[in-house]
């Protein structure tokens, strides 16, 4: 059994260290592999709207806003040293945000009902309670507000490459917390696979709809891929991001 401060430890630590250096970070237009904001349209018109950013690394996303007029700007992270990386890169652009240090599980004194939107761009899949964090979630949006996330496609995690054959190695039930060091960079992080039905039974009970789900694989962005790239070749196969859009009732 995997105890939620002891994942919480293990990747707070990693980013707050060599993470942090090494891992490229996956921001605004990009929901993560083959799959943006300027195809897909999910935001819309931001302009003079209050967002939240769930796991802000540098602040690239939160730039990203700023530049399409959104009025005010807020980040939470786990990492402190994404918080510093942030506050200086804002800073830097001449941009101002409210950015706090914090696991998106925990109370951290951010406004109620108060949000037009929240997002997350690749951050949402390491909480340790994604139940917990929606409700939090909801509670700072206003009514009808609208909270946009990506992860990795849960199917991407179950298929290895065997002399040339896309094979099953891994349940895509098996939800259980494991450990993995990424290539090329020392450290470790405590993963879980979620299924996708436990996304959305968990955005229903916290009191979303969901409006929109995007798990396609953009064709445009391929192409400018060499078709030879392992990831581009899984791409074709199957859906390696998935983003879902969802309203508060």
């Amino acid at each position: 059994m995997v105890y939620k401060h002891s994942v919480y430890e293990t990747n707070s630590f990693y980013w707050n260290t060599k993470g942090n250096d090494f891992l490229r970070a996956i921001v605004l237009p990009f929901y993560g592999a083959f799959v943006t904001e300027e195809k897909c349209q999910l935001f819309g018109d931001v302009s003079g709207k209050k967002m939240l950013e769930i796991g802000c690394g540098d602040g690239q996303s939160l730039q990203y806003h700023r530049e399409r007029k959104a009025s005010e700007l807020w980040g939470m992270d786990i990492s402190e040293r994404q918080i510093e990386k942030a506050t200086q890169h804002l800073k830097a652009c001449g941009l101002s945000a409210r950015l706090i240090c914090s696991p998106m599980e925990e109370e951290c004194d951010l406004p109620v009902d108060y949000f037009d939107f929240v997002y997350s761009v690749y951050a949402i899949g390491w909480t340790t309670d994604l139940e917990g964090t929606f409700c939090r979630i909801a509670s700072y949006l206003k009514k009808d507000g609208i909270f946009i996330f990506s992860w990795s496609h849960p199917i991407h995690k179950c298929v290895v490459d065997e002399n040339n054959r896309l094979v099953f190695n891994k349940s895509y039930f098996d939800e259980s917390w494991y450990s993995v060091a990424p290539d090329f960079v020392q450290g470790e992080l405590t993963l879980s696979d979620r299924k996708l039905s436990t996304y959305i039974n968990a955005l229903a009970k916290a009191g979303f709809v969901i409006e929109q789900m995007i798990e396609e694989t953009d064709q445009e962005i391929i192409q400018l891929h060499d078709e030879h790239n392992d990831l581009v070749e899984r791409a074709k196969m199957f859906p390696v991001t998935f983003v879902i859009k969802a309203r508060k009732l």
